[in-house]
């Protein structure tokens, strides 16, 4: 080996090392950044032949989409899960304390002791008393569950802002790396900064991406619509001020698109839009119709029916509800009628407070709500005998008569006031219970996706370390080299002389 090949031998090495201790550096000061892929020298042959280390970024293209569909996974399943549970909340956590079928079972064992002994009144207004709960239970709930959606609307509306706050960020990432690879230059911070941004809009919405010429990346949503390429796409959606019962929530639209909703407990949604557009617009107005579907079978149950075979049509009896009129008839059996639970109250003629009179309940025949309607055709105790119980002990047989519900409610369509609410309860539950399997699962995989991510993208300061002394010996022995070349000149130099 000449001495010139010595020295530039030597220089390379000096060189090589500098620019990998500078890798090695960055990836020990990023150790534990999530986001950081780990740089590594690769040496490559230049257009003329020489040996050049080029400083590069670890990354697998498997595993970083895969991370991103976890992701989109795992947050669905988690935003549907925390809005469930906020539901079972407002029915009293996990023994549903005070939902609609709690007090229907009170309610029902206080009819029962009232049948029994029909003279009693203070047994009379303990019934009035148990249906007030009732009913105060699904006006609260309903109207509980109503402003949830609300809510549910503001948090799109939020996470949209957010989502076009993350686009605009990776369109300018975006736009840098694509002119970066254009002139050549070191574009890796800016990769790990777009592949961040990717995470953060796959926690949003579900995310496709493929890569073209330049590094340039184009976005899709899961359901097939653009959503970044070359410039973000428009989202449009509109909040809604107030929710009802039959209120219909604004659509997604996505570059002309509307979005989907999630299904079921193990929910398909990916992202958290996509989850809460299934609370806001399938959970909630399914529970809502069961709500409803409940006050109806109550107003049903205990209205004033005809007694004398005169053919009058029934008014409400025990329960009745905010718009009665006189002549209306009561809703159809087994026909759901749209925000009934919001109105569902007790009748104010068998409210002693009011001017009522609770054992009225038991003869028949009484007012509703001051409208003038009573009439003797609903009268069942003419005699006004206070053992008279053949209304009460009807009333009390028809929580073991099945009954007509609509369809819509997703539960029985034929089945007893007591077995409807269980089940309400009970529909509500299982979506808990799949939603808490599915979020253990998709967590978990989101866990080992990750970890594997890491484990072949991310820092290891132990391979760091090895690394660092592979780094200093390489050091050591340019050192070495260039201090021979150096005895050698000078011992040339000496040997020619002056």
């Amino acid at each position: 080996m000449s001495l010139s090949s010595a020295i530039n031998t030597a220089g390379s090495i000096f060189s090589n090392t500098g620019l990998q201790s500078s890798a090695l550096a960055t990836n020990i000061a990023n150790a534990s950044n999530p986001d950081y892929a780990r740089r590594v020298g690769t040496l490559t042959i230049d257009s003329a032949g020489a040996q050049k280390l080029v400083i590069e970024r670890a990354y697998d293209n498997g595993l970083v989409k895969q991370t991103m569909y976890a992701t989109a996974d795992a947050t669905a399943q988690d935003t549907l899960q925390e809005k469930l549970e906020r539901i079972r909340s407002l029915l009293g956590g996990n023994d549903y304390e005070t939902s609609p079928s709690t007090y229907i079972a009170t309610l029902r064992d206080s009819l029962q002791a009232y049948a029994t002994k029909p003279n009693e009144s203070t047994l009379a207004s303990t019934v009035v008393s148990s249906a007030k709960d009732v009913s105060n239970s699904l006006n609260n709930i309903s109207a509980e569950i109503q402003s949830m959606r609300g809510s549910v609307d503001q948090e799109i509306g939020d996470q949209i802002n957010k989502l076009n706050g993350i686009l605009k960020q990776f369109t300018d990432i975006n736009g840098a790396i694509k002119a970066g690879t254009a002139l050549g230059k070191d574009i890796n911070n800016e990769l790990d900064m777009r592949e961040r941004y990717v995470k953060q809009i796959s926690e949003i919405v579900g995310v496709r991406s493929f890569t073209r010429g330049d590094n340039d990346m184009v976005l899709y949503t899961s359901d097939g619509s653009m959503l970044f390429d070359g410039d973000a796409r428009k989202i449009l959606f509109t909040p809604t001020a107030a929710y009802g019962a039959t209120t219909v929530g604004n659509p997604i639209v996505v570059d002309g698109i509307a979005m989907d909703e999630g299904e079921s407990g193990n929910t398909t949604a990916k992202g958290s839009l996509q989850a809460l557009l299934q609370v806001r617009d399938t959970v909630i107005p399914t529970y809502q119709k069961q709500l409803d579907e409940t006050a109806r079978g109550l107003i049903s149950m205990f209205s004033q029916t005809d007694q004398t075979g005169s053919g009058v049509d029934p008014i409400p009896g025990l329960f009745t509800y905010g718009d009665y009129a006189i002549g209306d008839l009561l809703p159809a059996d087994g026909t759901l009628s749209s925000g009934l639970s919001a109105q569902i109250k007790i009748n104010d003629s068998l409210v002693k407070n009011l001017g009522g009179e609770p054992t009225a309940l038991r003869d028949g025949g009484y007012d509703v709500d001051g409208l003038n309607i009573a009439s003797t055709d609903y009268l069942g105790n003419p005699t006004n005998d206070a053992g008279y119980s053949d209304l009460l002990d009807d009333y009390v047989q028809s929580f073991d008569t099945d009954m007509n519900f609509d369809t819509v409610t997703l539960l029985d369509a034929s089945t007893t006031i007591t077995d409807f609410a269980t089940g309400s309860v009970g529909w509500l539950e299982q979506l808990i219970s799949e939603g808490a399997a599915a979020k253990d699962n998709k967590t978990a995989q989101l866990s080992r996706v990750t970890e594997a991510l890491s484990n072949t993208t991310g820092v290891s300061l132990d391979e760091e370390m090895s690394l660092m002394l592979d780094l200093e010996q390489s050091y050591k022995a340019s050192s070495k080299l260039v201090s021979a070349v150096d005895q050698m000149i000078e011992a040339l130099l000496t040997a020619v002389g002056p």
